[in-house]
């Protein structure tokens, strides 16, 4: 019997490893990402500017997302993950020296923020992708969940600590220690036990690979769907690097309450991704469900009266957030053939990020231009229209899931086999 534990994944040596060093290497990561911001935001006062920022860092996994994920599909995911892991020490600890020696300019951050995207856009197939080498099939949605848990939960700890250590340290020493952090995954790769993983075959080379993803999921009315509404909550809705930020300036006088408004929403992800893997089978209620509670929070976020609720209610749609994302990395997993999982994971990062380009510079200019409580509002408007166009086209599908949710359990030939 398929055992529904949140952790189920852990019973694993070599994702116990794994998870560990993503662990640590993302808080050095959230880390700089909040310092980050609060420079660019002290340079010149603009959100628009933060949100080039995340242009610049996003658009490559616009450009080639897509095609890294076919990369991803052809190679060695756990060689490519050491290579673009290694990589991205090399960005932070260039940023830390550049800060350090007194070069800070938005030219030279805005070029190191697309280095850093530029690596991303190879790194997220390649290692998300190993995640699902990592455990048996029947365990690959828990450990994307678990995934996502880890990726959003660092941020529980990473903005605390920028908040917290940027005064004293200063940004430059913050982008050092996020240099130092990949160790942690860096010495995961290489410790992992290569004779217990379980590859995907790879993909053959030529053809068309990233049509063929593309072809798969418009073939599928419920995937194309789930795509599509994915596609524009995460082009709006996800933008908090930006809308935050405002928001703690404006509202509460106070850009220390960024880093700890980013650290409630880590928590809430925390609860939201283990809540995902804790189910069997991830359905397509449960993910716009998800999107519902994003998109009513986030509303009562953009207005809440003081700092204080704010980080209450951060902690819901940190929740809604990522049961939204990590229920659409488990569904298109579950439906994915082996040899396509890192083309797929690529366009819904593609989905996700890569459209970043699109939605930070927009919420950058209703921060600066409409106000702090519309940058984050917004998106959330939008959200829920999303999602309601999604319960419409996935009506019958989510009625036949209701149906046999209702239904016992017989076992059949088919079942068995």
């Amino acid at each position: 019997m398929r055992s529904s534990s949140m952790f189920r994944s852990l019973r694993h040596r070599n994702a116990q490893l794994f998870f560990g060093g993503l662990m640590v290497s993302n808080i050095g990561t959230w880390m700089q990402m909040t310092a980050m911001s609060l420079v660019v935001y002290e340079l010149t006062g603009k959100a628009t500017d933060t949100g080039i920022t995340l242009l610049c860092q996003f658009l490559p996994m616009l450009l080639l997302g897509s095609w890294a994920g076919a990369v991803a599909d052809r190679h060695s995911k756990r060689k490519m993950a050491l290579l673009t892991q290694s990589l991205q020490a090399a960005q932070a600890i260039a940023l830390g020296g550049f800060v350090l020696a007194g070069v800070v300019n938005l030219p030279l951050l805005y070029g190191l923020s697309f280095v850093l995207g530029l690596v991303n856009a190879f790194d997220n197939p390649a290692r998300r992708g190993f995640v699902t080498e990592l455990v048996e099939p029947d365990d690959i949605g828990n450990a994307l969940s678990l995934n996502t848990a880890v990726m959003t939960g660092s941020r529980v700890v990473g903005p605390a600590l920028a908040a917290v250590l940027k005064e004293p340290l200063g940004a430059g020493w913050l982008f050092m220690l996020n240099g130092l952090s990949f160790a942690a995954i860096v010495g995961s790769l290489l410790l992992i036990d290569r004779s217990q993983l379980r590859p995907a075959p790879r993909a053959a080379r030529g053809g068309t690979p990233v049509r063929d993803a593309l072809r798969f999921i418009g073939s599928d009315r419920h995937l194309r769907t789930i795509f599509i509404v994915f596609t524009v909550v995460g082009t709006f809705a996800f933008n908090y690097s930006v809308s935050l930020l405002k928001l703690s300036d404006i509202r509460f006088d106070s850009t220390v309450g960024f880093g700890l408004l980013l650290a409630a929403t880590g928590l809430g992800s925390v609860i939201g991704s283990l809540l995902t893997g804790a189910r069997p089978i991830v359905t397509p209620a449960w993910f716009l469900g998800s999107g519902v509670l994003l998109g009513v929070s986030g509303i009562a976020l953009a207005w809440s009266p003081n700092l204080t609720a704010a980080l209450v209610l951060s902690v819901p749609v940190g929740m809604g957030g990522a049961a939204f994302i990590a229920a659409q990395n488990v569904i298109v997993q579950q439906e994915s053939p082996d040899d396509m999982r890192g083309r797929l994971l690529a366009l819904g990062a593609v989905a996700f990020l890569g459209s970043t380009p699109i939605g930070a510079p927009i919420t950058g200019l209703v921060a600066d231009h409409v106000s702090a409580e519309w940058s984050l509002a917004y998106g959330s408007v939008t959200t829920l229209g999303a999602v309601a166009v999604g319960a419409l086209v996935l009506r019958p599908a989510l009625g036949r899931a209701n149906e046999s949710a209702a239904r016992p359990s017989v076992p059949t030939s088919a079942d068995a086999h």
